[in-house]
């Protein structure tokens, strides 16, 4: 299923390539966010123009709407969708998460996913109840109460259809202690065994019967944990790794838990970093040998506007600023995107300005295509033997 093909020197970045039953993704890779079936403002005829490779689908949202059955009767992912390419779910644990630790700890968005030295800032009570079972909590759609538990996620995943899914896991916060973050990694790997039995005995179930199972690796910002979670996960034999949960309170944090992480895991098996879409992170987390990415950022970014390039500080520009009024550049000079090839940088402030819908379609399709790109050139970078931060020009 996954295969290194060459390492770069000085650093743990490979070069590879993950074989699924709906296509081959040339990893390091970066799967664009489609939490319900969809890259917001974007076709699949978009996608593929704009070479994506992966899309990830969030189980949490599409078994409350349209529900994972009715997906099913379709096709699954792919056939309600049209994306015939590979497709990953996540268990939808990030959203129990965000409903419950995160509204408490106010850590639920990708804003505050380091929030440095500063308190606790709550945002309100926890709307879930977590117990050994599973997760309680109120539909968002209607209100009606609804249960997660390790079995019912992958039953949801089964019929959803995916090539990779994710099991339920309790995502800690960076203001969760060690007590607490420990008995939440125990939890998660409890849920992780369950997980599994569960998938055994579901093969026949869904519309994919190639699909697989990869595990989570939780444990905070403490290195034992970290590494214990590691270890457990590997020797569960889940034939692929996603690094969850609470990175730390920085950015930092972040690349000492991927260190601690990687280091305890499987040469040959891949590295997932999920809820990571910047792009000195990317760079940071495929030289410390992480694999896939998936992100909002992106998408969001686009749509509250805020575009990327390498040209300018920071990878982005905020095009509302009036210093592009009369902006006759693209967004990034080189791109081939449909937005760079006919349109400046003026004409997009005056679309957000004005809150012209074309504006959220033109941005998306340029920074998913600089996500697009950006991979290329990670890859190009590995297989000359060069680490992944070579290729913008930044020490590993």
């Amino acid at each position: 299923m996954f295969r290194v093909l060459t390492r770069a020197t000085g650093s743990a970045a490979r070069l590879g390539e993950l074989t699924t039953p709906h296509g081959t993704i040339r990893t390091p890779a970066f799967v664009s966010v489609a939490t319900r079936g969809t890259v917001k403002a974007l076709g699949v005829d978009d996608l593929r123009g704009l070479g994506v490779e992966a899309l990830i689908g969030n189980t949490y949202h599409l078994s409350l709407r349209p529900g994972a059955e009715t997906i099913a009767s379709l096709g699954g992912l792919h056939g309600f969708t049209g994306w015939t390419g590979p497709w990953f779910t996540d268990s939808g644990g990030f959203q129990v998460f965000s409903l419950g630790a995160g509204k408490v700890h106010g850590v639920g968005k990708i804003a505050t996913m380091f929030p440095g030295d500063a308190p606790p800032k709550p945002e309100g009570e926890s709307l879930v109840a977590l117990t050994e079972e599973g997760a309680h909590f109120r539909s968002v759609v209607d209100g009606s109460r609804v249960f997660f538990s390790p079995e019912e996620v992958v039953r949801l995943e089964r019929l959803l259809g995916a090539d990779v899914i994710l099991p339920l896991d309790e995502c800690t916060s960076p203001f969760h202690d060690h007590a607490y973050t420990r008995a939440a990694m125990d939890r998660t790997h409890r849920w992780a065994e369950r997980a599994l039995a569960a998938f055994a005995k579901t093969k026949d179930l869904g519309p994919n019967p190639g699909q697989v199972l990869w595990g989570i690796v939780q444990g905070g910002a403490y290195e034992e944990l970290r590494r214990a979670s590691a270890r457990t996960i590997a020797a569960l034999g889940f034939p692929g790794v996603a690094i969850g949960g609470s990175l730390g309170r920085s950015k930092d944090d972040m690349l000492r838990v991927i260190e601690w992480t990687v280091a305890e895991l499987p040469e040959d098996r891949p590295r997932h970093l999920l809820g990571i879409g910047g792009v000195e992170d990317i760079l940071a987390a495929v030289d410390r040998g992480v694999d896939t990415f998936d992100c909002a950022a992106p998408t969001r970014l686009a749509r509250n506007g805020v575009l990327l390039t390498l040209a300018e500080e920071g990878f982005r520009i905020a095009i509302k600023n009036a210093r592009f009024a009369r902006d006759d550049r693209p967004v990034e000079e080189g791109c081939d995107c449909p937005t760079c090839a006919q349109y400046p940088r003026a004409f997009l402030r005056h679309l957000v300005q004005t809150g012209e819908l074309s504006y959220y379609r033109l941005a998306t399709l340029h920074n998913v295509r600089f996500m697009v790109r950006l991979l290329d050139r990670v890859r190009t970078a590995l297989a000359a033997g060069r680490p992944a931060s070579s290729s913008v020009g930044l020490n590993p």
